[in-house]
């Protein structure tokens, strides 16, 4: 193979891609067979077999049981907004994870205790397996899923207070700044990290994937005078939406 050479799969995938995009296989059309391919472009049954799986990788095409691939649906991305500047107080859960003005939606969250991993006690300055309250969100928009977070907080932080419980007591659904204040912690800095990854099973199917998809995660700690006092994992469909930031110019 020549410097610069694609393998003969990848340009057999490349093919199909554009047939996709252009709309010559629009959704819902049936991706030809792999003996079709194997003719078609005169190569083995390996390298349409391994075509296939990278158009299934970019999630262009799915296997439908019994039936054969098909073409997806491709989905216009939309946008999360978020921002610099925190939500206004008494903000919904789901409004501080879409910081967008008008941004309105439902959410399902539980709690429990447990003692925090190496990966989260280095997040929060603490020691792996000093207690923590862990909170899984699950939001909607319009009823579809949109997005999910995992937070953790130091119950040397919250433990035995009326905040302990973050959906639950006189704030429950208050945003974390408002949650620290009412036991005398003053959150002054929040940093965001953001990565992507393949989803873990158990993600796509809460938000709608199919296996393989990347998600886009962003990584939240709340800090309160060098303290972090809540971390938290955001997870989306990177397929579906695009994270965009709104910060401020000082």
């Amino acid at each position: 193979m020549t410097f610069g050479e694609q393998p003969a799969y990848l340009r057999v995938a490349s093919d199909l891609r554009e047939k996709i995009v252009n709309g010559a296989l629009p959704p819902h059309t049936r991706l030809p067979s792999q003996a079709r391919i194997r003719e078609e472009y005169g190569v083995s049954d390996t390298v349409a077999l391994e075509a296939r799986k990278v158009l299934m990788a970019e999630g262009l095409v799915e296997g439908r049981s019994g039936s054969g691939t098909y073409v997806r649906e491709r989905p216009v991305p939309r946008r999360i907004a978020r921002s610099g500047n925190r939500p206004d107080k008494g903000a919904s859960p789901f409004r501080q994870e879409q910081t967008a003005e008008g941004a309105r939606g439902t959410w399902e969250s539980r709690s429990e205790q447990e003692g925090a991993s190496p990966e989260i006690a280095e997040r929060l300055g603490i020691e792996p397996g000093d207690r923590v309250m862990r909170t899984h969100y699950l939001f909607r928009e319009a009823g579809e899923p949109v997005m999910l977070s995992t937070s953790w907080e130091p119950l040397a932080v919250t433990g035995r207070t009326p905040v302990m419980l973050p959906e639950e007591g006189p704030l429950g659904g208050s945003g974390v700044v408002d949650r620290m204040a009412a036991i005398d912690v003053v959150v002054d800095n929040v940093a965001e990290e953001v990565g992507a990854r393949p989803g873990l099973a158990e993600e796509l199917l809460a938000l709608g994937g199919v296996p393989g998809h990347v998600v886009i995660v962003i990584g939240r700690t709340y800090y309160a005078s060098g303290r972090a006092v809540e971390t938290a994992d955001v997870v989306v469909p990177a397929d579906r939406y695009r994270v965009a930031y709104h910060l401020p110019v000082r």
